[in-house]
């Protein structure tokens, strides 16, 4: 079968009017507190819905049909589209005037990463750090997720590109028309974000950097409006306890969300991906907060404000704030966690590995995965013993079918040669063991902050060129779920069938 080049297309020329759409409300952003950069972000706005104009007219007589090879192909290029035309706010501002690191910066928002390539964020114009908190609020839940649910205009079934890009290995529906779906999970991702918007704003932040550090936490992004992240507001513990709060909602499967407004309480209560996950942070945050307390280096701790130790509230909250931050992939930092025991450093780069929930907007393996591989392994066990029983993985009372089994374990084997080999790439540019597999852990799992030269208090400016390209070429398999992107680098999958 031969694939469907226009609506293909079609459907890049409509994300790239998102794009331009997006950038003229960062450039209404930059008129409003008169940063000088207005018209620029203007013309950045304007290129993209031209190009995208064009290419819809062009187009507009295709065929109404697509099959997931084409969802692929969209959901790929659209990334690709999106970061490329992203990049124009910071060139023509030229507040990143260099294209590869102009591309490391807007790919890293969109994946949801949170890597910064910038050194001094609090000079860079209120219009460009609001675009870059939007690259992050889009990536968030899915710029197809988004567009899926507009495409009933366009006479177009999303069910191919919703499968392709929605994250984790289950696809929960909330409704049997996966337009209606992608608006319910719309509607909850805006009204958090507008929520913690709110509460931020009312706990003494400003309300432009409220609205950025709530994008940046729903979307699990991490990009914040200061030079020392959330540390900047370590005075101030209802603040981080606020965004503490989004970070585990915005961790937590958002089918989860929908199911509590709904009153259906008992859902969440019974979901095994949900226990896992609250277990895992309860159980994390004590173990960390005890060495914080105990052990941890206090007089080197704070990155820019003193923090009273002494006070066991101060080390339960650092160790929940990053506990959390990395498990959901945020990376916003309240503290320099490298200085808090060798120990502590080997245990988030664990953490790294783990991920928030299916269909959440965390990055990493996800909870669900870990959870069925665990099951699988115990099963293993008894198998060993009773060859003949029959004994299916169950997850939430039902039996899971072999091939999702065969498919989460092969995901982990595909994800952790994913890693090998990138912190192998990032060994022969001359970068230390420490740092290489921080940058290739952080990078996959769309986490942020690394170990070494590129952790907590340092950015990604020190990369080579190749590095920052090896890194944006990680952020994107790791956003879309590896097989996403990968197959396309099959031949098969370009063989007409």
């Amino acid at each position: 079968m031969k694939l469907n080049y226009k609506i293909i297309f079609h459907f890049l020329g409509l994300l790239l009017l998102f794009n331009g759409g997006f950038m003229l409300l960062s450039a209404l952003v930059s008129f409003l507190y008169n940063d000088g950069v207005t018209m620029q972000l203007f013309y950045s706005g304007m290129i993209p819905i031209m190009m995208g104009a064009v290419m819809m007219f062009a187009t507009k007589d295709h065929k109404k049909e697509m099959n997931k090879r084409e969802g692929y192909i969209v959901v790929t290029f659209g990334w690709l589209v999106m970061t490329l035309s992203g990049t124009l706010p910071y060139i023509l501002t030229q507040s990143i005037p260099n294209f590869t690191d102009a591309f490391f910066e807007t790919m890293s928002g969109f994946t949801t990463t949170g890597s910064s390539i910038i050194h001094d964020i609090e000079i860079i114009p209120y219009g460009v750090l609001f675009w870059r908190s939007l690259t992050h609020w889009i990536g968030g839940m899915g710029i197809i997720v988004l567009a899926v649910a507009i495409l009933p205009l366009l006479g177009i079934g999303g069910m191919q590109l919703f499968a392709a890009e929605a994250p984790g290995p289950s696809g929960d529906k909330l409704h049997p028309r996966i337009t209606d779906t992608a608006k319910r999970l719309w509607l909850i991702y805006f009204g958090y974000t507008l929520a913690e918007t709110l509460l931020l704003w009312l706990a003494g932040m400003t309300f432009f950097d409220a609205i950025n550090h709530a994008m940046a936490t729903l979307s699990t992004g991490g990009f914040s409006t200061k030079n020392a992240s959330v540390a900047y507001w370590n005075h101030q513990p209802i603040i981080q306890y606020i965004i503490i709060t989004f970070m585990f909602l915005a961790g937590a499967n958002f089918v989860l969300s929908y199911f509590a407004f709904k009153g259906k309480i008992q859902k969440i209560y019974k979901d095994e991906e949900f226990k896992l996950y609250s277990w895992f942070i309860a159980i994390f945050t004590t173990i960390v907060a005890f060495i914080i307390y105990f052990r941890a280096d206090l007089g080197m701790s704070s990155i820019t404000h003193p923090m009273v130790w002494g006070q066991a509230e101060s080390a339960f909250r650092h160790g929940l704030f990053q506990v959390l931050s990395i498990i959901t992939t945020t990376g916003f930092v309240s503290a320099d966690y490298t200085l808090w025991t060798h120990f502590l450093v080997v245990f988030f780069f664990g953490l790294m590995f783990l991920g928030g929930s299916a269909g959440s907007t965390a990055g990493g393996v996800k909870v669900v995965r870990h959870l069925i591989m665990i099951k699988n392994g115990f099963i293993e066990f008894k198998r060993s013993l009773h060859p003949n029983a029959v004994l299916p993985v169950r997850y939430n009372t039902k039996a899971v079918s072999g091939d999702i089994v065969f498919n989460v374990l092969a995901f982990f084997i595909l994800y952790m040669l994913s890693f090998i080999i990138g912190a192998l790439v990032f060994s022969m540019l001359g970068i230390n063991f420490e740092s290489a597999v921080g940058l290739s852990a952080s990078s996959l799992g769309n986490v942020g902050p690394a170990l070494g030269n590129f952790g907590p208090v340092t950015n990604y400016a020190a990369l080579p060129a190749v590095g920052k390209w090896w890194c944006s070429f990680l952020m994107l398999i790791g956003r879309l779920e590896l097989f996403t992107v990968l197959v396309l680098l099959t031949p098969f999958f370009w063989r007409n069938r």
